[in-house]
């Protein structure tokens, strides 16, 4: 069997693993002449730039793909437990240490809120139901046919995913610092918390369940690892090519069409491209879309934006841990603006991250390596960001400033930025949406676009837009659906 994978990033990368472990002949394509997709690595004047995820969680999931050959990860990869996992600043600027400590967690807690310490021991063991049940259970179960979704409603029902992530915790927690804290999780995978169902709970337990790590020389290590691995047993690799068009038979895939006017044959094509950009711009548009697939692709809600501003220093900031979460005053305010309003807001939460507080090696001799990464409206909204990137960039530094690092504007020596432009058009997502679509409960599981397509014979999706969803385990389970239904 001669099977293709388009696009490169955690979820393509595991789909040609695995398929290539069932015996088909693989090629995977990619369209930059590095691989990773989101998790691309910039290198600038000796600092080493994560593209994209930073936090490493269920790393059995990544240790699999190396098994699956009887390879040791130990050889490829390294990957390290924080012992802090991030650390939040609140408005007020103090500071809470999140990490798998339960003890050190209550003794936080109980200094913020005495009355939460026992609504957060119930809350932890409230998502472990979800976990078992949203991630052991359905994570790499594939979701295709209605009936398989039926079939868990009730359960679904019954760990009420019919809530927010939001109004879960706060039906646990009444502080709310504590709240904002301990409901965060969706914005890594795309999702505002007040909205985002309650399945997406799960990964605050996942994260307890097997910790937070940190792959030494940075996120694009292990894509390295994996690239060699790829090589080692005999994956073809075209880089520097974009798939121009899915090639057809009817409604049966038969190969592609590189940007070189080569033809490729294939029986079966995987995308780990952003499903509506496939079925938009690879295939004949909507020509063969039934009007059942065309209503539910054009009532799609996209996760936001992301605005990216990396950075070196000459000075280290020794203060800083390696994840830090800064939430803005008004955070409900500010999430309405970027998923309902499509406007930016000056009050911004945003995530740092700094490599450099584990690994010197990302960073040159005495300096220090970030990156900082702020929710936006996709690009639905029309700003305009070659005006606003630069506006954004000043704010973020001034918050920054104030917040965490003082006289960091004077000791910045190197630094770019990334906005939805970059995912819309570097990337190929639509509207240049960080992770494809949102987590909502009408937009997940059977409600995502499928691991099998709906529309054609012989193509399969991988990866953020497709079920399970976003995040890292989520695109490394979808590839484990691909082993099920191809």
């Amino acid at each position: 069997m001669n099977s293709i994978v388009i696009g490169s990033g955690f979820g393509g990368i595991a789909a040609a693993l695995r398929l290539k472990a069932k015996g088909h002949n693989v090629t995977l394509v990619e369209k930059h002449n590095d691989l990773g997709g989101r998790a691309r690595v910039f290198k600038r004047n000796g600092f080493t730039y994560d593209g994209g995820p930073t936090v490493i969680t269920a790393p059995h999931l990544i240790n699999e793909l190396f098994e699956l050959f009887k390879k040791d990860p130990k050889n490829y990869i390294n990957l390290q437990p924080l012992n802090t996992w991030y650390q939040f600043v609140f408005e007020d600027k103090s500071r809470f240490n999140y990490s798998g400590n339960e003890t050190e967690m209550k003794n936080q807690i109980e200094k913020i809120s005495s009355e939460d310490v026992e609504g957060y021991s119930k809350l932890v063991s409230f998502t472990k139901k979800i976990f078992d049940k949203g991630f052991t259970e359905l994570a790499d179960v594939p979701f295709n046919n209605p009936f398989v979704m039926m079939q868990q409603l009730p359960a679904l029902l019954k760990l009420k995913s019919y809530k927010s992530v939001y109004s879960l915790v706060s039906s646990f927690i009444k502080n709310e610092k504590l709240r904002r804290m301990l409901s965060m999780h969706p914005l890594l995978v795309g999702g505002n918390p007040f909205t985002t169902t309650s399945i997406y709970g799960l990964i605050l337990y996942l994260e307890k369940k097997w910790g937070i790590h940190y792959s030494m020389g940075g996120t694009g290590n292990i894509i390295n690892g994996l690239e060699k691995l790829m090589k080692e047993v005999g994956i073809e690799v075209i880089k520097g090519h974009e798939v121009k068009k899915i090639i057809l038979d009817n409604k049966k895939i038969t190969g592609i069409q590189l940007d070189n006017e080569q033809n490729v044959n294939a029986n079966y094509i995987v995308c780990n491209a952003d499903p509506p950009a496939v079925y938009e711009n690879l295939l004949n548009g909507n020509k063969n879309n039934s009007f059942l697939f065309k209503w539910k692709k054009n009532r799609m809600e996209y996760s936001m934006g992301l605005f990216v501003y990396y950075f070196g220093t000459k000075k280290i900031y020794d203060d800083i841990e390696h994840h830090t979460i800064k939430f803005g005053n008004k955070y409900k305010e500010h999430l309405d603006d970027i998923f309902e309003n499509k406007k930016l807001n000056k009050d911004i939460s945003y995530y740092l991250h700094r490599p450099s507080a584990t690994d010197k090696s990302m960073a040159p001799e005495g300096h220090d390596c970030f990156y900082v990464l702020v929710p936006v409206p996709n690009n639905q909204s029309n700003i305009d960001w070659k005006i606003e990137g630069e506006k954004m960039k000043n704010l973020v530094i001034d918050k920054m400033e104030n917040d965490l690092m003082p006289n960091l504007r004077g000791n910045i020596i190197e630094d770019f930025y990334l906005t939805p432009d970059y995912f819309e058009k570097d990337l190929n997502t639509k509207y240049g949406s960080g992770f494809s679509i949102q987590p909502k409960f009408s937009q997940s599981a059977y409600f995502r676009f499928h691991n099998k397509s709906e529309i054609y014979d012989g193509l399969y999706f991988v990866g953020a837009g497709t079920h399970p969803g976003a995040g890292v385990p989520g695109v490394l389970s979808s590839a484990k659906i691909l082993e099920k239904i191809i």
